[in-house]
């Protein structure tokens, strides 16, 4: 179905048809919604005629759509599907396009990067190391927008994308920018793009569901944060914004900036110049070695949040788990607890909290006492109470707040911050564990106080790994040119490519078969059984050609009743 159908345009809509256009048009016995993907001469006699146009605007231009093909190969998915992402969710009509005021260009680190945006010069991916929630680059995207030229900025979430849009409409006034959030209506989203998509000059701020949508003569794309995990789809397609955001800049000649504290690795293989604002990335950090010091909390990280609570000020204790703790094993024998039904870790408890299955006692000595491993977020507060009184679970409010990184827009500006289990990060048993484990132990000492005497502990038993030399010195690059360095050992992206299938129920034979030849000479891991059902690694140096032919055997799979993901550039294997 990716190379569609011809029809005939009639008479009556000659002059309304373009590349990107909505359409009604007879499918069999039943007229369906198309989507204008060419303009040629054909024999008009032989072909069906469009009934109508739907919607004032078109959808996409020939740009977005040649990013939008692109997509579609990349990440194993119909064009439909990706044609999709580019409209609004109503019909989308034609709005007066509001006037928009010029203002001065900027300064600091972003001037040179203005200049050649506005001249209308080349301008190589730029990457800007910032603190987060740091705003002040935001003067630079106006300036260019300012002299007359759109842009779009894309953060990971919807508190971050309000906080840019009240940042630029300062400077910009509310006329110029606009803001899309998943919580606006389908209403006023359509009339957003239909603004964004026919009136140049603008700014769109959003979360990612904008970076497929059109825009009217853009001159900048701006990514913020582009490594956090919000910027990359889970679902399929598994678009990520900052791929996606490369190719427009590329078809588009426009500019491309990157905005965060740790890049990822795959944006630094493009090269991009590096630029670092003034100060610090984040706040002091403070390596606190745990080894031979029993207990969750060692002795000076207890004695620091006694101290900070006493002087009035705010402390945060993080936890990458939710829960009591990622796991627990039998006091007696050692054994890893798990649900003898679906294999999963459970939490505290006779129940398995994800299919209630009774968890009953370990199945290799029969006893029935577990203790925890690791630090959940209930296990590291009940051990803070131990310490001092008010301590509370995110999202509540309080002198001490334990929580997770998706607390972490939510907690403030706290004087202290501690990074309970800096090494379950660091040995998660994925390939970016270490850039992962650098990019939040970055986040959490960047929500911190700039004030004086405000710090972030970390503890570890591994005090001499790279990671920590990179925290204390808040310079992310050079251990991220190793992390380059040594996944190219192992042809791990960005130096190879990396594809997941995974495919749940229908009546599919023969998939191992399938999908060896689907890969060539690509390597085939798996399959590998998980509570979604199979899955499948395919790794190799180029896998174009593997892609190109999944394609129509995941419609097969889909076909026969299958459910089937395939995750492009997978964040975890």
């Amino acid at each position: 179905m990716d190379d569609g159908f011809w029809y005939a345009v009639p008479d009556t809509l000659t002059g309304r048809v373009e590349v990107g256009s909505l359409v009604r048009v007879p499918l069999g016995s039943r007229r369906v919604r198309g989507y204008v993907v060419e303009l040629a001469p054909r024999p008009s006699g032989r072909l069906r005629e469009i009934h109508a146009v739907t919607g004032d605007l078109a959808v996409f231009d020939p740009e977005l759509l040649d990013v939008l093909r692109w997509a579609a190969h990349r990440y194993v998915a119909p064009l439909a599907v990706l044609l999709e992402r580019a409209a609004p969710p109503n019909v989308a009509r034609e709005v007066p396009c509001p006037a928009t005021s010029r203002r001065p260009g900027a300064d600091g680190e972003l001037a040179e990067w203005v200049a050649r945006v506005v001249g209308g010069v080349s301008t190589p991916p730029t990457y800007l190391l910032e603190r987060p929630g740091r705003l002040g680059w935001v003067t630079a995207v106006a300036a260019v927008v300012g002299d007359g030229r759109s842009a779009m900025v894309v953060a990971p979430t919807e508190i971050e994308a309000s906080q840019i849009a009240e940042a630029a409409r300062t400077l910009l006034g509310s006329d110029t920018v606009d803001l899309v959030v998943p919580s606006m209506g389908n209403r006023d989203t359509t009339t957003t793009w239909a603004k964004v998509a026919a009136c140049p000059g603008r700014l769109v701020v959003g979360t990612p569901r904008i970076t497929t949508w059109p825009i009217a003569g853009p001159s900048a794309f701006v990514a913020v944060e582009e490594s956090r995990r919000a910027m990359k789809e889970r679902q399929t397609p598994t678009l990520a914004v900052r791929e996606l955001l490369r190719r427009r800049a590329l078809r588009h000649r426009a500019a491309l900036l990157f905005v965060g504290p740790t890049p990822s690795v795959e944006a630094l293989a493009v090269a991009p110049e590096v630029r670092r604002s003034s100060g610090r990335l984040w706040s002091h950090v403070e390596v606190v070695d745990r080894r031979g010091q029993g207990g969750l909390l060692t002795p000076d990280v207890r004695r620091a949040i006694a101290a900070t609570v006493s002087a009035g000020r705010d402390v945060f204790l993080f936890s990458h788990r939710r829960g009591y703790a990622p796991a627990s094993r039998c006091v007696a024998c050692g054994t890893v607890r798990r649900c003898p039904r679906c294999g999963s870790r459970p939490d505290r408890g006779e129940a398995c909290g994800r299919c209630g299955a009774s968890l009953g006692a370990c199945p290799e000595c029969g006893r029935r006492r577990f203790e925890p491993l690791g630090a959940g977020v209930g296990r590291v507060a009940a051990e803070a109470r131990r310490i001092v009184d008010r301590v509370v679970e995110a999202p509540d409010r309080g002198p001490v707040v334990v929580g997770s990184e998706r607390d972490l827009l939510n907690v403030g500006r706290p004087s202290l911050a501690v990074i309970v289990d800096a090494d379950g990060l660091i040995l998660a048993s994925h390939y970016r564990a270490v850039e992962e484990a650098l990019r939040i132990m970055a986040r959490v000492a960047g929500i911190v106080s700039e004030a004086s005497g405000s710090r972030t502990m970390v503890q570890t038993a591994m005090p001499d790994h790279p990671i920590f030399e990179a925290l204390r010195r808040a310079d992310p690059v050079p251990l991220l040119v190793q992390e380059t360095q040594a996944r190219a050992s192992f042809g791990y992206p960005p130096a190879g490519e990396l594809l997941v299938v995974e495919i749940r129920g229908g009546a599919v034979d023969d998939v191992d078969a399938q999908i060896a030849r689907a890969a060539g000479d690509a390597t085939v891991h798996g399959p590998a059984a998980t509570p979604r059902g199979r899955r499948w690694l395919i790794q190799g140096a180029d896998l174009a050609g593997c892609r190109t032919a999944l394609r129509s055997l995941v419609q097969t799979w889909r076909d026969a009743g299958a459910t089937v993901r395939v995750d492009a550039d997978p964040i975890d294997l």
